[in-house]
């Protein structure tokens, strides 16, 4: 049983990135990048578990994918690596960016032979070009550039973040609190992801899957009295509305289960739970707006959609181009890869008896393909 445990770090919100995409959830096939990273690492067997920090509000979604820890992050990297080091019993710990892609085992393995040499072992590249600092050159002999991953005594990392200070690795923060670094050589392939040109540096991933992504969603609300109707977006000219915790948009939230479907991120109910106050009496296209966004950000573009609306009433007809217009505009496609459709039940059922409607969509993805940008 090895005595080290990994931390992979993929909390953070890419804002240097610069694409819809966050960079943890670029795909490599059909697997997101953290994931992805966390595999390889697993395949050299040298780690007793393996633990991801997420954004908090992603934890449950990144839960879908794998059988790894998967732990909340904070606001810095350092609160992040923080709350990873709470589940870790290990007496070692190496800690890696996710944004590392390239797994160089030799590398590892060399960290760890030197993990009794020091408080924490680091791999770095020296500097071949000239160094200014401040307006003056400096020996760039004397000049690291410093990489993860860092393999630390886990005692003494703990130690050394108990402090308000912030440190941008591991190693600052251990000598700060007075450990012993020891450096050794790294390696130019774990090259780090920070800006989108920086993907074309790094010879191990590959491009995402052309697949396209079908997911389905169904939906029905009952008729309740004195409340404003609003239906694919649209406000209805009826003198009643939907039973909801919401608005009631029984379109729009099977269409928002259909997105969710076809990513494979659940339903409509984990991602806007039905016992929340915060979303009690929302307007429904805030929900769509907020579910597109996610997708956008987990590497996913919507294609096409499709809505079927079963209603003996109200009638629809006069408002289905408005619909379209409306969900299309929300989903960031064109108006004619936006479809809305209407139909009765022949008076069958708690439809057909007028009281109440019900939904079906379906939606199409892609991956985003970071290759074209």
């Amino acid at each position: 049983m090895s005595d080290i445990t990994l931390i992979l770090l993929a909390a953070g919100d890419s804002s240097r990135f610069k694409l819809p995409v966050k960079k943890q959830w670029l795909r490599i096939d059909h697997t997101p990048l953290w994931q992805y990273v966390a595999d390889q690492f697993e395949k050299t067997a040298l780690f007793s578990n393996i633990i991801i920090t997420s954004h908090k509000n992603e934890v449950a979604f990144m839960e879908h994918f794998c059988e790894y820890k998967i732990v909340a992050g904070g606001e810095s990297r350092q609160t992040s690596l923080k709350n990873a080091l709470e589940h870790v019993s290990t007496p070692y710990v190496l800690v890696s960016d996710i944004a590392r892609a390239c797994i160089d085992t030799a590398i590892i393995e060399k960290l760890i032979n030197l993990k009794e040499k020091a408080d924490v072992i680091v791999p770095t590249l020296k500097v071949t070009d000239t160094v200014v600092y401040q307006n003056e050159t400096i020996n760039r002999d004397n000049v690291l550039r410093i990489q993860t991953p860092q393999l630390s005594k886990c005692s003494v990392l703990k130690k050394a973040l108990e402090t308000t200070e912030q440190f941008t690795d591991e190693s600052s923060a251990i000598v700060a609190q007075g450990g012993s670094r020891l450096f050794t050589d790294g390696s130019e392939d774990a090259h780090k992801i920070t800006y989108h040109h920086d993907l074309l540096k790094l010879p191990c991933i590959h491009t995402p899957s052309s697949a396209t992504l079908v997911g389905n969603g169904f939906d029905v609300h009952a008729f309740e009295a004195d409340r404003e109707m609003v239906l694919g977006g649209v406000k209805i000219d009826v003198d009643y509305g939907f039973k909801a915790h919401s608005d009631g948009d029984v379109a729009i939230h099977a269409l928002i289960d259909a997105l969710l479907g076809a990513a494979g991120l659940g339903d409509i109910g984990m991602l806007f739970p039905d016992n929340d106050d915060t979303y009690k009496g929302v307007d429904s296209k805030e929900l769509l707006k907020e579910t597109v966004l996610k997708l956008e950000q987990f590497g996913l573009v919507i294609i096409n959609a499709d809505v079927t609306i079963a209603a003996e009433a109200p009638r629809l007809s006069s408002y289905k181009m408005s619909m379209r217009k409306i969900l299309a505009n929300l989903l960031h496609i064109p108006a004619v890869r936006m479809n809305v459709k209407a139909t009765t039940t022949e008076k069958l059922g708690f439809i057909g008896r007028k009281e109440g409607v019900g939904v079906m969509a379906s939606a199409t993805l892609n991956y985003y393909d970071w290759t074209q940008k």
